[in-house]
């Protein structure tokens, strides 16, 4: 199923499991963003090491976000423990959901908290964002946009690739 509605599914799928992972998230963190008041280590972003620094520009690393991490790096992979033969098509699909997932579920978890809103979706209302703010949205939304799509759309098979070049020259000619 490589047509129009694999892709469908695939972004509905998505964007309904980023939304139910973003209103769980509201539920834990309510108004206090990157776990603020959550009982959690924290690896400070400024001073520790150059890589933290890069991944979490003005946010520290904790817990609660390294566990969330490792779960979905887990669940993104249970399709080759159900049974899905692993392919690299298979892996950059699953890092292409990895990616994108994240993106939507940040997102979602502005937009549907109750607490922030589209109208504070700006960095003058999100500290932890605000260091790595492009435009009308942080620095990550951008980079896991760009990641993402580019491996979602080198995960298609081969063969829709090999079709769809096929039929420019054809009618090119």
């Amino acid at each position: 199923m490589e047509g129009l509605a694999s892709h469908f599914l695939f972004f509905i799928g998505l964007t309904a499991a980023a939304a139910a992972f973003a209103l769980l998230e509201i539920q834990v963190e309510g108004p206090n963003g990157w776990a603020a008041n959550l009982p959690t280590w924290r690896i400070p972003s400024i001073g520790v090491g150059r890589w933290i620094a890069k991944l979490f520009p003005g946010r520290p690393l904790t817990g609660y976000h390294l566990w969330m991490l490792v779960f979905m790096v887990i669940v993104v992979h249970l399709q080759f423990a159900f049974g899905l033969p692993w392919s690299w098509a298979g892996e950059m699909r699953a890092i292409a959901f990895f990616l994108l997932f994240w993106v939507a579920e940040d997102f979602l978890w502005f937009v549907l908290n109750p607490h922030f809103g589209i109208r504070r979706f700006r960095p003058e209302h999100i500290p932890w964002h605000s260091r790595a703010w492009w435009w009308v949205a942080p620095r990550d939304y951008w980079i896991a946009t760009v990641i993402g799509l580019a491996l979602y759309a080198a995960s298609r098979q081969n063969n829709e690739v090999i079709v769809l070049a096929a039929r420019t020259v054809s009618h090119g000619g």
